[in-house]
């Protein structure tokens, strides 16, 4: 069992930038230790750094591809090696890219499963049994808004995000009566390297305001922390959810596509 004074230790992927970076700033603040992990090992370094000066938190790296479907067991394994038992674990890894399914590399497009869904899938289902055991922490996944609909010219990135909803809300159900959370976050358009490797710097979807990373981390730990299943930060991407919930699906993927645009 675990006493109360052991750290809580929050294994964050996708932790070299963006909405990760940020995550991680906010579980330190918020008194967490933290295993980082991404395949940029420099940015690791200098991130845990940072935040080892900032809050005397305990941070560990740990510099992998979860793209390769033998990393999520690695990454557990260098976890027991350090004896560190994960209180939260956050799956934040992920990419997306824009153009048409037919011409976009097939080799990337299965990538993109393989980060998103299959190492996401792999880490949940290799941590959640002790955590249930534990009867503490969770899982916080990081989805998108594009979870609520079908996405032209970013098909892949749309579909993964919808089973990254659909399985955080079912595991939520399943692990509540044990004391632990599983919370999907679903962000709008956010400031960070997203936009540029997706292709999406021109897109009317970025051009039309974005949340910045730091207020995305704040508003998902929150949520997160209440035993949300779902938090959607901003009250234009909450209504945006909405209107994909209520719309004709017909409507909701021509708005995305349009939101996209494909020029």
């Amino acid at each position: 069992m675990a006493m109360a004074d052991e750290p809580r230790w929050a294994v964050i992927t996708g932790a070299s930038s963006g909405i990760g970076a940020e995550l991680a700033r906010v579980f330190a603040a918020r008194g967490y230790a933290l295993v980082l992990t991404a395949r940029r090992h420099e940015r690791l370094e200098a991130l845990a750094a940072e935040i080892r000066g900032a809050h005397g938190s305990p941070v560990e790296v740990m510099a992998l591809d979860l793209g390769d479907r033998e990393a999520p067991w690695d990454l557990c394994d260098m976890l027991a090696e350090r004896g560190i038992a994960a209180h939260t674990l956050v799956n934040n890894a992920g990419f997306g890219l824009r153009g048409y399914f037919s011409s976009l590399p097939h080799e990337k497009q299965l990538a993109m499963i393989d980060l998103n869904v299959t190492a996401l899938t792999s880490l949940s289902r290799l941590m959640l049994p002790g955590m249930i055991e534990r009867r503490r922490g969770g899982i916080l996944n990081v989805a998108s808004i594009a979870a609520f609909q079908a996405g032209p010219y970013m098909a892949v990135y749309y579909a993964t995000k919808a089973f990254v909803l659909s399985l955080s809300e079912a595991l939520h159900d399943e692990a509540k009566p044990h004391g632990v959370t599983v919370t999907a976050l679903c962000p709008g358009p956010t400031e960070s390297e997203f936009p540029d490797t997706a292709g999406l710097k021109d897109s009317r979807l970025f051009n039309a305001g974005v949340m910045t990373s730091a207020e995305v981390a704040r508003i998902g730990i929150e949520g997160y922390e209440a035993g949300r299943a779902i938090v959607i930060p901003g009250a234009r991407n909450r209504a945006g959810a909405l209107g994909a919930k209520i719309m004709p699906r017909f409507v909701s993927r021509r708005i995305a596509g349009l939101l996209q645009g494909m020029k």
